[in-house]
């Protein structure tokens, strides 16, 4: 099973399914191959009664959880409207099949989770950060819309106003920021949070697998409203900020390693701080 995979790695731990975010050379940003692939990958699983537990996590080789979408493939991808129209489908396929994935997916974050990055660590059902590690959405850094599903999970978890400081500044918290105000579940020293991680997913792997399934389902029916209100819309307003010059700039900035405008940080994809 999980044959035909290039950008996502399998290990099976009895009932525990880890899957690995593989693109070592951009510090597992997602490219065209690990997007087309995400978008199908929790459908499999969810046909894979001998997963209990999901882990997902970035290859350590990648030294990041995600550093967000690929600027060069989705650059080139999103320039005509047929290309972001798959954009856009693989997008909510992804997010819609890890809401409706019946087992349990817990994220493991111990290095940037940024943009893209971000909304698959909060996507899952519980997300355990290491202290230090950093968590944003700087979607604005490039001048795009925070389109993903940041406009939905960010105010979910830490309430609407405090979201759109984050959304619209793209500044970085750290995972014992981001446990302190809610957006993540836990935050552990960095050398505790794997045995940490999946000692939880031991423990929903051992528990009434459809209590804990269908517990899952009825509190993603209630994000599940707010995604089918927010998401189509987020993600088409993000397809025309592609388009403007801002962000054609902010890219060319990043290609060349040089400030988009007087005052620019380093929060920009793949960067440290995203």
């Amino acid at each position: 099973m999980y044959d035909g995979y290039e950008a996502l790695r399998f290990e099976s731990r009895g009932p525990i399914l880890t899957v690995y975010l593989v693109n070592p050379s951009a510090r597992n940003a997602v490219n065209q191959r690990m997007h087309e692939e995400l978008s199908r990958v929790f459908f499999e699983i969810s046909r894979d009664r001998d997963v209990r537990v999901v882990v997902l996590r970035g290859a350590p080789e990648g030294k990041a959880f995600c550093a967000g979408g690929d600027l060069r493939w989705l650059q080139k991808a999103a320039c005509t409207p047929e290309g972001y129209a798959e954009i856009l489908r693989q997008g909510i396929e992804i997010v819609r099949s890890m809401l409706f994935l019946p087992q349990p997916i817990l994220a493991m974050v111990d290095g940037p989770a940024v943009g893209l990055g971000a909304t698959l660590a909060l996507f899952a059902d519980i997300s355990l950060m290491a202290e230090d590690a950093k968590i944003a959405d700087p979607h604005v850094a490039v001048g795009v819309v925070a389109g993903d599903g940041g406009a939905v999970m960010w105010p979910l978890l830490m309430g609407p106003n405090r979201a759109k400081e984050f959304l619209m500044t793209g500044d970085a918290l750290t995972g014992a920021e981001a446990a302190r105000i809610g957006l993540v579940n836990h935050a552990y020293p960095r050398d505790k949070l794997e045995g940490e991680t999946y000692r939880l997913a031991e423990r929903l792997a051992g528990g009434p697998r459809l209590a804990i399934e269908w517990t899952k389902r009825s509190v993603n029916l209630f994000i599940a409203q707010v995604m089918n209100t927010v998401l189509t819309t987020s993600l088409a307003l993000e397809g025309i900020t592609f388009q403007t010059n801002e962000h054609q700039e902010a890219v060319q900035a990043f290609l060349e390693k040089t400030p988009s405008r007087p005052g620019s940080s380093t929060q920009t994809p793949g960067g440290d701080n995203r």
